[in-house]
């Protein structure tokens, strides 16, 4: 009931990005991929390039700042009860391990939201959303709860790299503000171009490392090539039998 009345306060004063599109109504991974795969078709229409950035964040839940969701919670004007209940879901948990018939000690979790619970992904939503106000007018970005990506198409690739970069940087930024951190493992680049001759690819950094460009990326269960072909699970499973 709480998450529910919580989810109508925050749809009814949109205060969530109409690009982030986990567990809202009306709203499905479908809308994040069609976006990139309109975004790239376009592209390839115009002869143009697009490069797009997959972010895997670390401890996405387990890192979330309480103090800023109950600060955003205050700047969305959300007054009375409801904050001051979501105060005392948040504070003091407590937690134990159960290894066979053995307990260990109680640990505190100081940082993050409960996991398991349909509240926490609504507080984190609220939390990430932000973090998509960062990019720069030519760098479009989308979340599905924490799966993020952004991209900038255009004819020049120079141009293309100068501005991810700046997002990338923009948004590093925000995220170590707000006690998030990217994994410069997991992190990929990909370049959307059908051009014949050579082009180089984007040189972007994450934390003072190259982001690893890749040939094809999978992105909410659907592979995307450079070229582009689009592969579901399904796909994939009917071609491995």
């Amino acid at each position: 009931m709480v998450n529910k009345r919580l989810i109508y306060y925050l749809e009814t004063n949109k205060i969530f990005s109409p690009f982030q599109s986990g567990f809202r109504q009306g709203l499905s991974t479908v809308d994040n991929l069609l976006a990139l795969e309109t975004e790239i078709r376009n592209a390839f229409l115009r002869r143009q390039h697009t490069v797009a950035i997959f972010f895997d964040i670390e401890k996405a839940y387990d890192r979330s700042w309480r103090f800023g969701i109950l600060r955003d919670l205050y700047d969305s004007n959300l007054r009375s009860n409801l904050p001051i209940f979501i105060q005392n879901f948040l504070k003091l948990r407590k937690f134990r391990v159960k290894i066979g018939n053995e307990l260990s000690d109680f640990f505190t979790q100081e940082e993050g939201v409960p996991q398991g619970s349909v509240l926490s992904v609504t507080l984190f939503a609220l939390k990430i959303n932000d973090i998509l106000k960062q990019l720069p007018p030519s760098v479009k970005g989308f979340l599905y709860v924490d799966d993020l990506y952004i991209s900038c198409t255009g004819d020049n690739i120079h141009f293309i790299e100068r501005q991810l970069q700046l997002a990338v940087n923009k948004i590093r930024q925000w995220s170590s503000f707000n006690g998030f951190t990217f994994s410069t493992d997991k992190a990929s680049c990909i370049h959307f171009c059908r051009k014949r001759h050579l082009h180089p690819e984007p040189e972007i950094l994450l934390e003072g490392q190259l982001i690893n460009v890749v040939n094809e990326v999978k992105f909410l269960g659907v592979t995307f090539d450079k070229k582009t072909h689009f592969q579901s699970p399904c796909n994939e499973t009917t071609q491995k039998t």
